[in-house]
């Protein structure tokens, strides 16, 4: 008996195999290319709390005031496709109500334009294409893919530096989970302004060379685990005028106990943590498990087939009887 495989079996068998193939490729090559920076972000963040600031109009430190912070992210897609690199261009203003809406930057308290160059895959900072300022660190305004829980080195625009924020276990943001990251800044000098001597306590000369100090009581991050997007940020920033060698504050630039990202920019920061998450989740966990499941049932099933076959009639034999007749 001769056995043929059907049309069926051959199907069965090709559509399994290709999906016992697929599901290894989308966990070590599909998924490693998706876990890439984007480079054509356009987002905007927003912190609000209460606090102090130094009012030039009135010439000293007013209290109980609205603080905003606003931060402005954009891609420089061409410049990210040449050097293969995410620049991202960050635009931070911090206002008071007499300042928003912010129809000029400039009028801000303060003002500050950035360009981050990171590589795309690692999160580490890459040193090119104009890159302002110089950075390092291995977290900034995100953190690396599939976030660990362990320290990671935080760079802080206004410090000049990275600060070591530790891991201190989960956090919800607006019902989604995360994990949170702590730290804290002590007074640091970070450079000098030219003021009236009047201003640090300094009533005979005209001008002095003021020492700048900036400290943070409280830094707090909740990141979403796979796709490192910061969900909530939380500051205490503290900026102050000292005269020169002094151990003294004299004048209280901005501080807020507690400045953190508004409800809206939560929510939205959590909707794109949440997408990005299921799309990654899929292409590494459940389309391989999906393919690699129902490549091996179709699989077997192709093999069942082509084993058992299709039975057809015995072949005629190769030489004929032929009969004798009798005489």
């Amino acid at each position: 008996m001769r056995h043929n495989a059907s049309p069926l079996s051959l199907v069965l068998l090709g559509a399994g195999v290709f999906l016992l193939v697929l599901a290894p490729l989308l966990v070590w090559y599909v998924q490693p290319h998706a876990k890439r920076t984007p480079i054509d972000i356009d987002t905007t963040t927003v912190f609000t709390g209460t606090g102090s600031y130094f009012d030039t109009s009135e010439v000293e430190t007013v209290e109980g005031r609205t603080i905003t912070i606003t931060r402005q992210v954009r891609g420089d897609v061409a410049d990210s496709e040449k050097s293969g690199n995410a620049v991202w261009d960050v635009s931070t203003s911090v206002d008071h109500q007499g300042t928003l809406p912010a129809s000029d930057p400039r009028d801000a308290l303060q003002w500050t334009l950035e360009r981050w160059v990171t590589d795309r895959a690692t999160n580490e900072p890459v040193h090119c294409c104009e890159e302002s300022p110089t950075f390092d660190g291995e977290a900034y305004l995100k953190f690396p893919f599939d976030v660990e829980k362990r320290s990671y080195r935080w760079w802080d625009g206004t410090l000049g530096g990275v600060v070591r924020l530790s891991y201190a276990g989960e956090q919800e943001v607006q019902g989604y989970s995360g994990l949170l990251f702590k730290g804290e800044v002590e007074p640091t000098k970070t450079g000098v302004r030219q003021v009236p001597g009047l201003l640090v306590g300094k009533k005979k000369i005209p001008q002095v060379l003021a020492e700048e100090w900036y400290s943070n009581s409280g830094i707090e991050l909740v990141v979403d685990q796979r796709t490192g997007r910061i969900m909530n940020a939380a500051i205490g920033p503290r900026k102050t005028l000292r005269a020169p060698g002094s151990t003294k504050d004299a004048v209280v630039l901005l501080e807020s106990k507690r400045v953190e990202f508004t409800e809206e920019t939560q929510l939205k920061q959590v909707e794109l943590a949440s997408a990005d998450s299921d799309r990654l989740a899929m292409l590494g966990t459940t389309a391989p498990t999906g393919a690699a499941g129902l490549g091996g049932v179709l699989a077997l099933a192709g093999v069942v087939l082509v084993v058992r076959g299709r039975r057809t009639e015995p072949e005629a034999p190769n030489t004929h009887m032929m009969t004798i007749p009798h005489t």
